[in-house]
């Protein structure tokens, strides 16, 4: 196989890799650390009147869901009322109706918001039927002139309702603004004439209300202000402006809450009405709202990774997630550096158990379970025993041995020995059988020098994947395991001088 296939194939699986990576963190909100957090904003409307025991009818309207913010939950909270939940005019109304109710009363309605982020929804063909207003004399020609007015200085429908708003907001304005935006103009009354004026001229236009869900900031007024702007169908899809700027789009924190010049609160059968809007937001771990946000996005996204298995499973593959990264490391240490180990994935299981019991007490425990096995196996060989019934008495006194220092560590009052069972017994029973065979045929000093080699390959791995932020990418971003599997093949074709040939054949070089 040529090397230009190796390179293509590394190529491919770390570009797969990286985009899927990429993917999750720009698009899907996935964060890059694991100490990371997020907002979530609970939004309540409170309702208080009093009832004077007759039939009561309470008709709010309630958000939906938007393409930057999701309804995750919500709640509808009274005592003896019925509740029916419908959808009027393009928005969603809760009616809340008592037969009979007398004094005081409470209605609330709770929701959980958080922020998404969705595609563009699909282009309309056709644009929704425009009904003109019915207009008096008076604004009826004021809505003619200023019409003709704009449509001259303006080239399209987003420069049109531009000038249109600054019209309306002009210090001094003309006499057809001042006819249609009255004696006092408040910003309700200038988003009520811009749509109204559109909709005269054929163009789909409409008011939305809507509150303000800002990150960051934990200083929300109990009594929220609602605001309201411009949305104008162009293009094929609903376009936001401004009401005093005539900015376009409004703000990503402005949260649409209905459509239209309907109030939020109609109430029958009762007095004394007040409404409270409550902002409070909360912080949660990135991580959480970002799987959270994607369950309501993308859900075929989130059912079919990690995320979608059990906890406890989930929790298995937090650590398993990190051998890859400690196989990676140790292929580095042996193909690059030319460290000497003895097996594979000893060094990469070994740093595992000293995530248990820390480096420095892990080396111990290993440097004292090697050197008493290495003194059993040694008097077994003078028993001539086979090969399988000798590596299981090396066995079973290992797993002794392991026994025996956990009773005894325990008693002097420490925990180390608690540990030594996270051990792998049968990689600690082949590291011992191979330690003495080398030590046989090689030597004491090649035995040791690979068991060294081990020691510091699996110190090396440890101190990588014992990194918080590493075992995060590993498990929020497994795709990342196709970038370790890329770097693999690179380094596995790699046949040149290790480090460690340097000092070898230093003679050479001098010469």
């Amino acid at each position: 196989m040529s090397k230009l296939h190796l390179y293509v194939l590394a190529g491919t699986l770390a570009v797969v890799g990286l985009g899927i990576f990429f993917y999750k963190t720009l698009f899907l909100g996935f964060p890059l650390s694991p100490k990371t957090t997020a907002n979530v904003w609970n939004v309540e409307v409170r309702v208080k009147f009093i009832a004077k025991g007759k039939p009561v009818k309470l008709s709010v309207l309630i958000p939906s869901s938007t393409r930057s913010f999701a309804i995750a939950d919500e709640q509808f909270v009274s005592a003896g009322y019925g509740l029916v939940a419908t959808r009027e005019e393009g928005n969603r109304v809760a009616t809340w109706s008592i037969r009979t109710a007398s004094g005081p009363q409470s209605v609330y309605y709770q929701a959980v918001i958080r922020a998404v982020k969705t595609k563009d929804p699909a282009a309309t063909q056709k644009p929704p039927v425009v009904t003109p207003p019915v207009l008096d004399e008076p604004t009826l020609e004021a809505t003619k002139a200023l019409l003709a007015e704009i449509k001259a200085k303006s080239a399209d429908t987003h420069s049109l309702v531009g000038t249109l708003i600054k019209k309306v907001n002009d210090p001094a304005p003309d006499d057809n603004v001042k006819v249609l935006l009255g004696p006092k103009p408040t910003i309700s009354k200038k988003v009520e004439t811009v749509v109204s004026v559109l909709q005269y001229g054929g163009i789909p236009a409409r008011q939305a209300n809507g509150i303000r869900l800002q990150e960051g900031k934990y200083d929300f007024s109990k009594k929220v202000p609602l605001l309201q702007w411009i949305e104008v169908f162009d293009r094929n899809k609903w376009q936001s402006f401004t009401p005093i700027t005539g900015e376009s789009p409004v703000p990503e924190d402005w949260f649409r809450w209905w459509t239209g010049s309907k109030k939020l609160v109609n109430l029958d059968g009762a007095t004394s009405m007040s409404v409270v809007f409550s902002v409070t937001p909360k912080v949660e771990e990135a991580i959480v709202a970002a799987v959270r946000s994607a369950e309501i996005s993308k859900p075929f996204l989130v059912k079919f990774s990690l995320f979608g298995l059990p906890l406890n499973t989930q929790a298995v593959y937090r650590v398993m997630l990190l051998v890859p990264v400690g196989a990676f490391i140790l292929v580095l240490l042996r193909n690059l550096v030319g460290i000497k180990t003895f097996g594979t994935f000893m060094p990469v299981l070994i740093a595992l158990s000293f995530r248990e019991t820390g480096l420095l007490r892990g080396i111990f425990l290993f440097v004292v379970l090697v050197a008493l096995g290495l003194s059993v196996r040694f008097y077994l060989e003078r028993l001539k025993l086979l090969v399988v019934p000798r590596l299981a008495a090396v066995l079973i006194v290992v797993v002794g041995l392991m026994a025996i220092m956990s009773i005894v560590t325990h008693n002097l009052g420490g925990h180390t020995g608690l540990s030594v069972a996270l051990f792998p017994m049968v990689i600690m029973t082949m590291t011992i059988e191979r330690m003495s065979i080398l030590w046989e045929e090689r030597g004491a000093t090649e035995a040791l020098i690979s068991g060294l080699g081990s020691i510091v390959t699996a110190a090396m791995a440890f101190l990588v994947i014992n990194i918080k932020l590493v075992e995060h990418l590993a498990f929020v971003f497994p795709e990342l395991l196709l970038v370790l599997l890329a770097g693999t093949l690179l380094v596995g074709g790699y046949a040149g001088f290790r480090l460690t040939d340097l000092y070898r054949f230093r003679e050479l070089a001098k010469g």
